[in-house]
């Protein structure tokens, strides 16, 4: 399969297992990262709350009132990834948000040409800026790259300390 046969499109609640499933097996080396660098007593305390929550979070970016944007990634009719982006009309500020592509089919371009269309959409809404956040850590190494090559070049570092009590 070749990029260009991937179609992004406005995504219906009928998605929310699929991308549960994307987003599970996506997601699911970056929380080993994260409790492998926390230990498990401060990842079990401090960490794997969050990560929980990231599927109540995808279920509610369905939400008409929840001011997001859901896309979908396809080739042909199999999904291989999703993306949100919300854009803030009055600082003209979009921001990309949960997303993820399937690991079978990351590599591929899909995550860069998800970004692109996310830039685009913001554009064409007036937006000035594009922003993304995502992790320091090893795992999102990939993450880091696809949003650099998708033009994210301007970075504030950031930095999460624990300290088990």
């Amino acid at each position: 399969m070749t990029i260009s046969n991937l179609s992004i499109e406005v995504a219906g609640p009928e998605l929310l297992p699929t991308f549960e499933d994307i987003r599970c097996a996506a997601f699911a080396p970056v929380f080993a990262s994260f409790r492998s660098i926390l230990g498990d007593e401060i990842y079990e305390a401090a960490q794997a709350p969050e990560d929980q929550r990231q599927e109540q979070l995808l279920a509610e970016l369905f939400a008409a009132e929840s001011g997001w944007e859901l896309y979908t990634a396809r080739f042909g009719e199999t999904v291989v990834g999703f993306i949100s982006l919300r854009l803030d009309s009055d600082n003209r500020v979009g921001e990309i948000g949960l997303n993820a592509v399937h690991p079978q089919h990351a590599g591929r371009g899909v995550g860069t040409a998800m970004y692109e269309f996310a830039v685009s959409r913001m554009r064409q809404a007036g937006m000035r800026v594009a922003t993304v956040a995502t992790g320091g850590d090893p795992s999102h190494a990939p993450a880091r790259r696809a949003y650099q090559k998708a033009g994210f070049t301007v970075e504030i570092p950031s930095v999460w300390m624990c300290r088990k009590l």
